[in-house]
């Protein structure tokens, strides 16, 4: 079967299992692998050509900038030293004790380090989308997904380093410590100075689809710009999201902003839904090739226990140590034992490990074939499936049997700050003061604002009913998704039989489903 062929089976899999993956209350990542090893066992599965230069300037550009869209710097700020204990300092601990332990059962250095390399930076796909589900408390999300996007710059930088000293045979520890250092500032420069010229950008252009086109541009250009100059691609792609993240809105348009996110939200759903089905297909089709020895065997599970024992080991004493340190300064507690123990189990590897091990390349730089490449990818594929499949399904369990998962609820915040929002803006029109030309105006907005709010007050008071034998709020959604349905089928309708133009009936469709969005997701 041909690579193409090959990824429309991987796509069909993607858009059969991830509404099935709520239905069965399964993480979706689990069930892609798990369809990704089944379909690479099929008969009519060959294997899939993937360029190794190619594998991490495509997917990682999209999906670090995507997952800085999803946070801010300020909630970051807030868990600084829990997310850099475990970005940072696991992720470098993890390494060392891999390459140790793989060497210890028979790798070289170079290839131990590189293994150690690949599997430090767990996934906060699971993790997170766990997360969310069960209201975990805010700042155990900030967590978890900060420890995700900065444990990869961290985990890049030490792969790039081994795997130069592999392909070339040369590592000198004074030179490696100076690469380091230019790597960190030439990232974060870069990454700041796009930044500056996205905005800069933004605000001259004034077309929804010119901005979208822009954001998906720049993460690519910043990588690549970043790498060029010797610097670190992954960090110069973070420090780009988040500062567009806080300073870029302003500059975009409303409707910019909407598609903006829209084609985000998706990039990160189609990229990370095909790498973890890509993992699966990618072990099988390895594992048909590659004999199982003895040796695949050891390093394979014992690359899996250092991962989740050091996890453990590391976290229990280090949230220990914060909590210590918050009582002796009479501040908030950060994290109780209950939510350290879901920290602790939410150490899965992902798209990052798959990107990297699926990268290395198949020559060093002398033309002779990388030493263990079919081993190192074996045990990084195993690696990833094996905490993605037991602690991704367990993390749930978990965590509901903890008792982490909080009672707040979205939607009353959402509701909240919509109102102060609207009550805002209601309050500047009426102390404005101007010619009495400008009245009908005035008024015109007024109502506009008036009415939005009342809309709102009764559609919260109406939820909150309590009738016997009955759900209120269910039944003013379901009222208000058949009344848009009405909106909606006009509009098509008279669209479909010319008396409107397209344009027309698109601007008000988009109207629709942006009120439907706002009311009813």
């Amino acid at each position: 079967m041909s690579d193409p062929w090959l990824l429309g089976v991987l796509l069909a899999g993607v858009i059969a299992l991830t509404p099935l993956a709520d239905l069965v209350r399964v993480p979706q990542p689990v069930l892609l692998a798990v369809f990704g090893l089944i379909a690479g066992l099929m008969p009519f599965a060959g294997p899939l050509d993937l360029e190794p230069d190619l594998v991490l300037p495509v997917v990682l550009p999209p999906l670090l900038f995507a997952a800085t869209q999803r946070t801010t710097s300020t909630e970051f700020r807030a868990e600084a030293e829990r997310v850099l204990a475990l970005a940072v300092g696991l992720t470098i601990c993890t390494a060392v004790a891999v390459a140790l332990v793989a060497h210890a059962v028979g790798l070289e250095w170079g290839p131990a380090w590189i293994l150690g390399a690949i599997v430090s930076p767990p996934d906060p796909v699971a993790a997170t989308a766990v997360a969310r589900k069960l209201r975990l408390p805010d700042r155990l999300v900030t967590i978890l997904e900060g420890e995700g996007m900065f444990n990869d710059a961290t985990a890049l930088v030490m792969y790039s380093a081994a795997l130069a000293a592999v392909a070339t045979g040369e590592f000198s520890y004074g030179s490696a410590g100076l690469e380091l250092v230019l790597t960190l500032v030439v990232g974060v420069a870069v990454g700041f100075a796009v930044g500056l010229a996205t905005k800069w950008l933004i605000r001259l252009i004034r077309d929804a689809y010119t901005e979208t086109t822009i954001t998906v541009v720049v993460p690519f250009v910043a990588y690549l710009g970043a790498e060029h100059l010797h610097g670190s691609g992954v960090l110069a792609v973070l420090v780009l999201g988040l500062y567009l993240r806080n300073v870029a809105h302003e500059e975009t348009t409303s409707r910019g902003w909407l598609l903006g996110r829209s084609v985000w939200a998706y990039a990160d759903f189609l990229i990370t839904s095909l790498a973890f089905a890509v993992l699966g297909f990618e072990l099988s089709t390895l594992l048909a090739d590659v004999p199982v020895t003895r040796e695949v065997v050891t390093v394979s599970v014992s690359v899996v226990l250092t991962v989740v024992l050091l996890r453990i080991a590391w976290v229990f004493p280090v949230g220990g140590l914060f909590r210590l340190l918050a009582r002796k300064q009479n501040s908030v507690l950060p994290n109780d034992w209950r939510e350290i123990t879901v920290v602790s189990w939410s150490g899965m590897r992902g798209v990052v490990t798959v990107a990297t091990a699926v990268a290395i390349p198949m020559t060093t730089d002398d033309g002779a074939s990388f030493p263990d490449r079919h081993l190192l990818v074996v045990a990084a594929l195993v690696c990833v499936l094996v905490t993605l499949v037991v602690q991704g399904l367990t993390l749930g369990p978990l965590t509901s049997w903890l008792g982490v998962g909080g009672d707040a609820d979205d939607g009353v915040e959402v509701a909240e700050l919509r109102g102060r929002a609207a009550g805002a803006a209601l309050d500047y029109v009426r102390a404005l003061t101007g010619p009495a030309s400008t009245d009908e105006v005035k008024n015109a907005a007024i109502l506009q604002y008036e009415g939005y709010l009342e809309a709102q007050r009764a559609m919260h008071e109406a939820r909150l009913l309590e009738v016997e034998g009955a759900d209120p709020a269910e039944e003013l959604d379901q009222l208000l998704r058949k009344a848009s349905d009405v909106e909606r089928q006009l509009v098509l309708d008279e669209r479909r039989q010319g008396k409107v133009s397209a344009a027309a009936a698109d601007e008000v469709l988009r109207d629709i489903e942006s009120r439907a969005l706002r009311d009813l997701d």
